[in-house]
């Protein structure tokens, strides 16, 4: 199960990724196994016994298609810059004819699978779903099904690697769904209505430093502002060097599960108020599917905030952007697998922002298989997805391992970290550090801070992947120590480049929610989280795309990493963020908030909060953990031109 990003409301040639599985001997010769299908969470000493043969199972046989390891090969040729093919994309038609299923291949993995007894429930371009019981899926599949102890609960998984027959010719890519922790039963449902209303307490800063907090105790030995209300585009387009790029011609998509049912009006009311452009006609426009499922389970009315965050700071950033939202029927795999692959399907855009994830230890090598699948197809025909790298710096408060958060781990993506900003007057911009916080609560004599600098809260995820290898573009440029950290080989290190995540200095969204007294009513609020850095990066890679003659500019990092690299772009092109950007003194806001969350019945409640502390992550000079390369520059943008 995916989780959203918001936070301060209420989520190479070859196999780059993910221990990507491909056909390989079995020890039966007239089989082949699948990699990866086997959790590494099933183990002997979490045996509980065999699944009962009569048990329900439901799964995905993804599709290899007729050309796995040359599409690999392609998607990195069409994105390096140093590669003869660099730009040379493909239409989704001849993506599909080049690298995709035959009728042959899939007719021969249908006759397989009803052979072994299963029901073919639907089939696509991408894969076959399927139904039936343990004994039949231990058939097709060529091993048996075991329940496991895993986190308090059971589940089932194959006690062994799943295998597909030999005489397929490697037709199939993988198998999701014989194991069940990250998929759970569920029923049509309708959407629910918003949340209850958030609101920020005052007072607040326009821009920051603009009002100290005067009457409150020092930090750091020196008076501290209060937190901003909110930056709108005016502000973010100043800081990550828009000039008069919009967008125009540039279609940028979003992935979120479900969908808000008041973000037409939500979004144009925003643009309104805060000097944006309107939205023209078809502007904005949603792709949704047929029925939503699990959304008690996933919390369908906690993502209305989530869609409304992202195409109000793509559009903010990037006005005259075309942008689509593709809803997922759920916050599971297989569906959000399913919005991505509608995009990469009718390439419905050029850059694609996704403000989700969960951590790397959840996921399994056959569903990065199948993300991966879908970000190569993505590259091949010009499209570049951008995915917040997660909300809780190193893991470690939150899961008490320190990981990396999926996908954003994938060698096939711009992993986006998250930095605090500072704009000042006249959009002037000031600094950023690494976002990552402390929080100490005022006294009760309100003459001192208790416990300061106070706890983490949150931070920009980062770090090094323990199961993807390190892709060709973080070669020689990602530090040695980081990217071996874990030991052996060098892995991906996330992330790649960053923007604003942090909600003491987040962007205002506006957005209709559920009044506490009935009803429902459109009201603005503060926010961030790398859910927003996410939409922030996608909007000034359209600005990007503008600048290089409306030419797609594809999966970004080998382009970013090069520009990183070599002298000749200049030093504009990144924000070189570090930890103390304004030397060695700490750097904190004042923060008031409403107990209950949205007006004075229960009182205030006041804290101070210490920026670029993330975990155990550090912003330093140069490439960091915290925020790749840094965050666009005004130098960035134009570093495409053409």
């Amino acid at each position: 199960m995916r989780s959203k990003r918001s936070a301060g409301a209420v989520l190479l040639a070859g196999a780059l990724a993910l221990g990507t599985p491909v056909a390989h001997a079995s020890a039966d010769p007239g089989r082949d196994t699948l990699q990866g299908t086997r959790p590494a969470w099933a183990t002997a000493q979490a045996d509980a016994g065999a699944a009962a043969d009569g048990s329900r199972v439901s799964a995905r046989v993804y599709l290899a298609g007729r050309d796995a390891a040359g599409l690999a090969t392609y998607a990195r040729a069409v994105s390096d810059p140093s590669s003869a093919s660099y730009g040379k994309f493909l239409s989704a038609a001849r993506t599909r004819a080049r690298f995709g299923a035959t009728a042959a291949q899939v007719a021969a993995v249908r006759t397989w699978l009803q052979d072994a007894g299963l029901t073919v429930t639907g089939t696509n371009r991408h894969y076959l779903s399927v139904t039936g019981e343990v004994a039949d899926a231990e058939r097709a599949f060529g091993t048996q099904l075991h329940n496991y102890h895993k986190d308090g609960h059971t589940y089932r998984a194959p006690a062994g690697t799943a295998s597909a027959p030999a005489r397929l010719n490697g037709a199939v890519l993988t198998v999701t769904g014989l194991d069940t922790a990250p998929h759970r039963a569920t029923h049509d449902d309708q959407l629910p209505p918003p949340d209850t209303v958030f609101r920020n307490a005052g007072p607040f800063s326009s821009y920051h430093g603009s009002k100290t907090a005067s009457t409150l105790p020092d930090a750091y030995g020196t008076k501290i502002p209060y937190a901003v209300q909110g930056y709108t585009g005016r502000q973010l387009r100043a800081a990550y060097g828009a000039g008069r790029r919009t967008g125009k011609g540039v279609r940028v998509a979003i992935t979120d599960a479900y969908a808000s049912p008041t973000i037409a009006s939500d979004a144009a009311t925003y643009a309104g108020k805060h000097g944006d452009p309107a939205y023209r006609g078809g502007q904005l426009r949603q792709v949704l599917p047929k029925e939503y499922t699990a959304t008690e389970e996933c919390s369908a009315s906690g993502w209305y905030g989530e869609e409304t965050l992202d195409v109000e700071a793509v559009h903010a950033v990037a006005p005259a952007s075309d942008i689509v939202y593709v809803g997922s029927a759920s916050c599971h795999d297989d569906d959000l697998i399913d919005a991505l692959g509608k995009i990469v399907d009718g390439r419905l855009a050029d850059v694609v922002s996704n403000s989700w994830g969960d951590i790397e230890a959840n996921q399994t090598p056959g569903l990065a298989a199948a993300y991966d699948q879908v970000f190569q197809l993505g590259a091949v025909e010009g499209i570049g997805f951008c995915f917040s790298s997660g909300d809780d710096g190193d893991e470690v408060a939150n899961t008490g391992t320190k990981q990396v958060d999926t996908p954003a781990n994938s060698a096939w993506v711009t992993a986006v970290g998250g930095t605090s900003l500072a704009v000042g007057k006249r959009d002037a911009y000031l600094w950023e550090t690494g976002w990552g916080t402390l929080k100490a609560t005022l006294s009760d004599d309100g003459k001192s801070w208790t416990g300061f600098p106070g706890a983490f809260t949150s931070g920009a995820g980062g770090g090094t992947s323990r199961t993807v290898r390190q892709p060709f573009y973080q070669r020689g440029l990602v530090p040695k120590a980081l990217a071996t950290a874990g030991g052996g080989a060098p892995m991906r290190t996330v992330p790649d480049i960053a923007a604003i995540a942090d909600p003491n200095t987040g962007f205002l969204v506006g957005q209709t929610q559920t009044l506490p007294e009935g009803g429902q009513g459109y009201g603005e609020y503060r926010i961030g989280g790398t859910s927003l850095a996410a939409p922030v990066v996608a909007g000034v890679q359209a600005l990007a795309q503008e600048a290089h003659g409306g030419r797609p500019l594809g999966f970004a990092n080998p382009a970013i990493y090069a520009r990183y690299a070599s002298s000749s772009y200049g030093a504009t092109v990144f924000h070189d963020v570090t930890d103390h950007p304004t030397g060695g003194r700490g750097l904190a806001v004042a923060r008031v908030d409403f107990v209950n969350g949205y007006d004075t019945t229960d009182g205030p409640a006041t804290s101070v909060r210490t920026l670029g502390a993330d975990s155990s992550l550090h912003a330093v000079r140069g490439y960091d953990d915290v925020t790749g390369v840094g965050s666009p520059a005004p130098g960035y943008v134009e570093s495409y031109r053409r």
